[in-house]
């Protein structure tokens, strides 16, 4: 089956609310269809039965409820897709395992709350790997029905990469949201640890749990983060940033075809006038390694610790394996490791310092999407920021000779998020002009017209 991936994508959702054009009931419509062509083959979103009944129901009573286009919220008729650990009113929580749904339920999370009051309509749960680790579920990478499409958000990062909704809910424990937003060519958030409230959800290791957005543009992500972030404040004008790449081990552990796009990126940006140091950082990276996976293990044993002995025999032999390491993992030990998180985040945030830096760049993943479907992929590269909690975002950076997306992923300091979105929009239209004329090449070839998104194959 082929299509053309961003064929009748709804358009951005900034300045929809206000135009006396849009019609939501020709988008549910137009929505329909897509979805009967694409979700059988991409398979981003849980199955519900009577799925466009409901949102014609849902999307009545919302023109209903706002008969006057001035008067409707920032989120009118955007499409969202929730990844299914999130609880939702109406919709169960399966959380891509077996276990009875009963014993994952609970109250709606806010963030979900916020959205739907702002307009927002929920198209559905979208797929995620089993409790959010690293078993796949179904879904296939829009760009490449062989690739994955990374995870564990796997479902939310393809359903907007496929058009099948604006923006999606997606978490992020160690790489969750920014690997499989570049895997997908879309626009991927983390915000400052806990800036969204992780209430709601089903949690993996909450030492570093984040909520996360995917939308295909930044401007659309500002207008889910104003919603969302606490204490959101303009961000003002934004100045072009002064960006660090952490050179060392950390950095190396990218692919060389992932390295060559990279640099490709950077040559562009200081073409254009960004000024980019080369830092030496984390130099102990090998020891941040460890430290992410001992919690990870050690918070995850303890989160099931609820369900395991009910549901043993359901869970898939990598959440087991996990489980089981952590259980051996003492509370001494995992408190000594937590401990050391802040020292991480103020050394990074200190070499911010010390080189006067707005941001930091990195590849957003080794490499393009790996081709298979048993393994989401490797989130080494996003695991830092999450330890430190420092925002990051994942932005489209053009595609391999195979047509395969690459992204770069850009860090802002400590609760600085208003900041780095609005200097990452700089940064995506200086590099959407600059890839938008040819695929970008591993190894620094160009192809074809540039337009995102070679189909399925």
């Amino acid at each position: 089956m082929k299509a053309t991936l961003h064929s009748g994508t709804p358009e951005p959702i900034v300045g929809r609310p206000h135009d006396v054009t849009f019609s939501l009931g020709a988008a549910l419509d137009q929505l329909a269809a897509r979805f009967s062509e694409i979700e059988p083959v991409v398979m981003a979103f849980v199955e519900e039965d009577g799925r466009f009944e409901r949102l014609r129901r849902q999307a009545a009573e919302l023109e209903s409820r706002y008969p006057n286009v001035a008067d409707r919220p920032t989120m009118y008729g955007a499409m969202l897709g929730v990844k299914d650990i999130f609880h939702v009113d109406g919709f169960p929580t399966r959380a891509g395992t077996a276990p009875p749904t009963e014993s994952l339920s609970g109250p709606e999370a806010p963030a979900v709350t916020l959205l739907r009051q702002a307009g927002a309509l929920v198209v559905g749960k979208t797929v995620t790997t089993e409790f959010a680790y690293f078993a796949p579920g179904p879904t296939r990478n829009p760009h490449s029905l062989e690739h994955t499409p990374g995870g564990s958000s796997s479902g939310s990062a393809a359903a907007v990469a496929a058009g099948l909704c604006d923006v999606a809910l997606g978490t992020q424990t160690i790489g969750s949201v920014i690997r499989p937003a570049a895997f997908c060519g879309v626009v991927g958030f983390k915000p400052t640890y806990a800036r969204i409230p992780r209430v709601g959800m089903i949690p993996l290791a909450p030492s570093f749990d984040h909520v996360g957005v995917f939308t295909r543009v930044v401007n659309d992500l500002r207008v889910v983060a104003r919603l969302l972030c606490q204490d959101w404040h303009p961000a003002g004008q934004a100045e072009r940033p002064i960006i660090g790449i952490p050179e060392g081990p950390y950095l190396e552990k990218a692919s060389q075809e992932g390295l060559n796009h990279f640099w490709q990126c950077v040559k562009h940006l200081e073409g254009l006038g960004y000024t980019v140091k080369r830092i030496k950082a984390l130099t102990n990276f090998r020891r941040v390694r460890e430290r992410h996976h001992l919690i990870l293990a050690g918070e995850a044993a303890r989160v099931h610790a609820r369900w395991f002995p009910e549901f043993l025999e359901e869970y898939h032999r990598t959440t087991l394996a996990l489980i089981r390491r952590g259980q051996s993992i003492t509370d001494d030990t995992l408190l000594k490791a937590r401990q050391e998180i802040p020292a991480l985040r103020r050394t990074l945030m200190d070499l911010m310092d010390a080189h006067h830096l707005d941001m930091w760049i990195t590849p957003a993943a080794p490499g393009p999407a790996p081709k298979g479907l048993e393994s989401t992929g490797d989130p080494v590269m996003n695991l830092p920021w999450t330890q430190s909690g420092l925002p990051a975002i994942g932005i489209p950076a053009g595609s391999n000779s195979a047509g395969l997306p690459l992204g770069i992923q850009l860090v802002g300091r400590w609760n600085e998020d208003e900041r780095l979105l609005s200097q990452a929009e700089q940064i995506e239209k200086s590099l959407s002009a600059w890839a938008g004329n040819g695929r970008i090449r591993g190894n620094g070839h160009m192809r074809g017209n540039g337009r995102p998104g070679k189909g399925y194959r």
